[in-house]
């Protein structure tokens, strides 16, 4: 131990300095480059009519990309189309950076219980104030576009707590969500209280960020790779300063859930169990893939409305008859943007696995994500039919 005094563990993080070195590296250049000043900017300035007439993602990350409402849409239709998978994507990136706020402050607590972890606390401190940016920025252009699109909400919705749902379109109910939230609020509390139960929350972070990482690392590069980077979209400039951001986020998941763990007694029993309970939960919530939007795990049936919305919409003008058919042929037959999101999920659950595979603590269940591996074509076609014989539009 680095201190004269004893003290209730029995490693001192200060004794590892090969992770002291990664947490102050990362916190250090994340600290440099803050893009928080810069994205504040960029939402300030975002005008829909100044960017509304071109895309803002790669063609790739539209709205039902590969559908047949893709195939015959208009040039204008299809630009829309993108800049909707823009709103549509971020909406969700605001509901899981709501969630991170207040984990990364539980997790902290439950760190700064044990000696020599202000470093990882200092850390999850800039990672709030940046989250909070981002948030602001993602509702700033999100909801002008609905009000200007549609005049009313579609994708986005009013500020929440991370109790409501973490996915905004999810597989669920009253009671499923009552469930999830008594076990949200009894998670915070053990990790306000356990630094290795702390420590668990930044292994779910870590798989929940990977899958993000790809999606917007391709995002961030329309900007870096745009002729004219001043004169960009400034969605596509806010979507590069996130990125930017985030990489630094990611690293920190991997410092803590797999270098400062170590510097902590082996967990209880107890301790195994809540730590892979958390990790099927997030199995649970990852296990369908959406024709709508390649890159975010929603259950399409919950979605159904929301897009239906769209089709009626003067945008696209269709009848009640027309965007039922075109519910039918974008999700409940199989297209080519069904088989590209399916793969975007392989490629998750691949990545989830690499990423557990030597963390000694994680359950086989979870190592070898045995529950989003059983997500395939055939049953996300079934329950969409299944959803479009007893769907009732109006219910989100």
């Amino acid at each position: 131990m680095n201190t004269l005094l004893t003290q209730r563990q029995p490693r001192s993080l200060l004794d590892d300095s090969q992770t002291m070195r990664k947490l102050a590296l990362n916190h250090s250049r994340n600290k440099a480059q803050d893009h928080t000043r810069l994205m504040d900017e960029a939402a300030a300035a975002f005008r829909y009519e100044d960017c509304r007439d071109e895309m803002w993602n790669p063609e790739e990350y539209s709205l039902l990309h590969g559908t047949a409402l893709w195939s015959q849409s208009t040039p204008s239709q299809r630009v829309l189309l993108n800049q909707l998978y823009w709103v549509a994507y971020y909406a969700q990136i605001i509901s899981a950076e709501i969630a991170t706020i207040l984990l990364n402050q539980t997790a902290g607590a439950g760190l700064y219980t044990l000696e020599d972890f202000r470093p990882v606390c200092d850390t999850l401190d800039l990672e709030s104030s940046q989250e909070r940016a981002h948030i602001a920025a993602f509702k700033k252009v999100a909801e002008e576009v609905e009000q200007k699109v549609f005049g009313e909400r579609v994708f986005t919705y009013p500020m929440r707590s991370m109790f409501a749902q973490t996915m905004v379109f999810a597989d669920t109910n009253r009671i499923k969500d009552f469930w999830r939230q008594l076990q949200l609020r009894f998670y915070t509390q053990l990790s306000a209280g356990n630094a290795f139960i702390g420590c668990q929350y930044f292994t779910v972070r870590g798989i929940r960020t990977l899958n993000g990482k790809m999606v917007q690392h391709a995002l961030s590069r329309y900007y870096m790779t745009h002729p004219d980077q001043d004169n960009a979209p400034i969605p596509s400039k806010i979507s590069y300063f996130h990125f930017m951001d985030e990489s630094y986020h990611f690293n920190s998941s991997g410092i803590v859930s797999h270098d400062v763990v170590k510097t902590l007694k082996a967990p209880t029993a107890f301790e195994r169990w809540v730590s892979n309970a958390t990790l099927a939960g997030c199995q649970r919530d990852h296990y369908h893939f959406s024709a709508a939007i390649n890159g975010i795990f929603w259950y399409d049936p919950a979605l159904f409305g929301a897009v239906y919305k769209v089709l009626r919409s003067p945008a696209f003008g269709l009848d009640d008859g027309g965007a039922r058919l075109m519910l039918e042929a974008c999700f409940a037959k199989d297209n080519d943007a069904i088989q590209a999101s399916h793969k975007t999920h392989r490629e998750a659950v691949a990545s989830y696995k690499a990423y557990l595979a030597d963390l000694s603590h994680v359950s086989g269940h979870n190592k070898e994500m045995r529950l989003m591996s059983g997500s395939g074509v055939e049953g996300y076609l079934r329950r969409n039919r299944a959803a479009l014989a007893r769907f009732a539009p109006g219910a989100r």
